[in-house]
């Protein structure tokens, strides 16, 4: 196990999605031009707080209720609930609530490591919910071998 010396504070801004902030608090973006009216929904006490329309169709809201692990959705003008289309994490699947990630707090340990030389690697894009009948990460390592042929 690394040392805390050895982990690395990573992660990059998105214009979109869930943001923690410098100051804990948490932003929220979401782009829907044809929505006249937008609510983040925060699951734990189903609290609606309604977001700001800003120009181009974005929509923003920026709250100290709302903390890495808090579950949430997006209320749209009709009265559907959706999840973050930009969300970095769905704890129960894709149409479930989406959860606030923080990744700067993870204590990232793979600093030294420098990647493959290009004429060494291979890039393939797969969903795993559907790639395996089991639609699992454990389910996708017993075909890594297939992959790798």
């Amino acid at each position: 196990m690394p040392s805390q010396a050895d982990s690395i504070a990573r992660g990059h801004t998105m214009p979109f999605g869930a943001e923690v902030c410098a100051d804990a608090k948490v932003r929220f973006r979401l782009w829907a031009p044809g929505q006249e009216r937008i609510a983040l929904v925060l699951e734990e006490g189903d609290i609606e707080l309604p977001m700001t329309a800003l120009a181009h169709g974005w929509h923003e809201l920026v709250i100290d209720q709302a903390a890495p692990g808090s579950r949430y959705r997006f209320e749209l003008t009709d009265g559907l609930r959706v999840p973050d289309p930009a969300s970095r994490y769905q704890p129960e699947d894709a149409h479930g609530p989406s959860e606030v990630v923080d990744p700067r707090a993870y204590p990232w340990s793979d600093g030294a490591w420098r990647g493959l030389p290009w004429r060494e690697t291979v890039i393939y894009e797969l969903h795993v919910g559907t790639f395996t009948p089991q639609g699992t990460f454990r389910a996708l390592i017993e075909k890594l071998d297939y992959l790798a042929e």
